[in-house]
């Protein structure tokens, strides 16, 4: 058996993985966030910790499982946050989540002392508030004594991996999410960490996400339910952890879509993806030698859940999108732009925000809707456009997350992009069957990863409708150039509000 723990910013899922890759069961154990108006996102890193301990021995008894029988464990995390550790590898304050935005004044600097475009080259990814790097120079700034006790930074799984063995490490998929990872040299990006004023020595050592780092100690054992001596593998980032559940292990595997909190699209390749106008970014993936170019948007099926608890009036959620998918929005004038809490892809723009253009008299709520939906289709579509862009050939998608699951979204999606679409029959777990296909490499249970593609596969396809894609062309090219007229507007609000 295989535990894989999948990290979330709403909470940790534990799954029980036999030989063949079946889940044989799984226990989620929620927790909150700070979330604040000034654009704070943190987390008890702790919380992660007790979170994981009591998934593991709630796991263990509701199946029977011997403790001795878990050959081992491994993590998908949320990336591209901040955990501060002190010399003693306890958290010195909450940690920083990738949904933080206000670093931006650290983020200007950076960009003014390095360079945007070479960040770009050498790391994947745009200097961003959103990213690990401008995240620890804000702390540096704004608390000085709690940056004073800072010995060591790590991402979320990296924590909870050192709590159940001792050992401090990244992997690069993680690295890559950080602002601060030289993807050509596969090592930390020293003269960006220096442009940023910070010591080396905070950066934790970088090893395979396949490595078997640790065991777990008598401590954690106790803690978690876990047996002691238990192997512990390095594990990976959600965003390539997902791709990699979704049986996406090289440029043959093709393109997905990752619908959930925070969304994106997708694919694999040899090396990584540089779009002149720098929509998209990539990752590191964890399977050695890949990547995993991806245009990612803060609010995706977030925008949709924020949309049930707001206009859902008390519907189930099949309900309520059953109705918004028997109404017109986009196509009838109303578009909404999904920036709830700012956005990455395309725009890379903390202070967007959510905005419906276009209400009238006669939207009703299952309008509001269908456009919410709409409006994340049409901003995934803006990802997919940097892909083609750079000669990525894409003719088929898959989809894993909860909104996966959504025939009315299966449906906007094909028509949008005028591609077939797919769930994966596993769609809720993919980040859990990535973790586990990781931990079974890692300790030798299989041989590679091919294992992915026999477990995770294509269900029935959504092909897309001529005529709904020609009616969407133009409300698309409305919802572009709504953003483009009100982009100066979020800056003058942030003014007015932050003053």
């Amino acid at each position: 058996m295989l535990i894989a723990h999948d990290l979330g910013t709403t909470g940790n899922k534990a799954t029980l993985v036999d030989h063949d890759g079946r889940m044989l069961a799984s226990r989620t154990i929620n927790y909150g966030a700070d979330w604040g108006t000034d654009g704070r996102a943190e987390q008890n890193a702790l919380d992660w910790w007790d979170a994981v301990c009591r998934a593991s021995r709630e796991l263990l008894a509701e199946t029977g499982t011997k403790p001795g029988d878990v050959e081992g464990v491994s993590f998908s995390g949320q990336m591209m946050g901040a955990v501060m550790l002190d010399e003693h590898g306890d958290p010195v304050r909450p940690a920083v989540i990738w949904a933080d935005t206000r670093s931006t004044a650290e983020c200007d600097q950076l960009i003014e002392r390095f360079g945007m475009d070479e960040c770009y080259r050498i790391t994947g990814h745009r200097l961003n508030p959103t990213y690990s790097l401008t995240k620890l120079m804000m702390i540096r700034n704004r608390e000085p004594e709690v940056f004073a006790r800072t010995k060591k930074f790590c991402l979320a799984k990296d924590f909870v991996v050192m709590k159940l063995t001792g050992v401090l490490a990244t992997d690069p998929s993680d690295a890559s999410s950080t602002n601060a990872y030289n993807q050509h040299t596969g090592d930390w990006a020293w003269d960006l960490i220096d442009a940023a004023g910070l010591d080396h020595s905070l950066f934790p050592p970088v090893v395979d996400s396949t490595t078997v780092v640790g065991k777990v100690t008598a401590e954690a054992a106790a803690a978690s339910g876990l047996a002691e001596g238990t192997p512990v593998v390095m594990g990976g980032g959600d965003g390539p952890m997902a791709a990699l559940g979704a049986g996406v292990i090289d440029a043959a595997s093709g393109a997905y879509a990752y619908l959930g909190s925070s969304s994106w699209v997708s694919v694999s390749s040899s090396q990584p993806l540089l779009d002149p106008k720098m929509r998209s970014m990539t990752f590191n993936h964890v399977i050695p030698g890949q990547f995993v170019p991806t245009a990612t948007m803060q609010a995706g099926g977030a925008s949709v859940a924020w949309g049930m608890e707001v206009l859902g009036q008390g519907a189930s959620y099949e309900e309520f999108l059953g109705k918004a998918g028997e109404v017109e929005a986009a196509t009838r004038g109303l578009v909404f732009l999904p920036y709830l809490i700012g956005e990455r892809s395309p725009h890379w723009n903390p202070l967007a925000r959510g905005v419906f253009a276009g209400l009238h008299m006669e939207h009703k709520p299952e309008h509001m809707m269908r456009a919410v939906l709409e409006g994340v289709a049409f901003n995934l579509n803006t990802g997919l456009a940097a892909f083609y862009d750079a000669g990525v050939t894409v003719d088929h998608i898959d989809l894993i997350g909860g909104l996966a699951k959504s025939p009315v979204m299966q449906r906007i999606l094909a028509d949008a992009w005028n591609l077939p679409v797919s769930p994966r029959n596993i769609v809720d777990e993919a980040n859990a069957i990535g973790a586990a296909v990781v931990a079974g490499v890692g300790v030798g249970v299989w041989e590679d990863f091919t294992i992915a593609q026999k477990v995770s596969q294509r269900d029935a396809d959504t092909m897309p409708n001529v005529e709904a894609n020609a009616a969407y062309a133009q409300p698309y090219r409305l919802f572009l150039n709504a953003y483009e007229r009100l982009e100066p507007w979020f800056a003058d609000m942030h003014q007015a509000t932050n003053a």
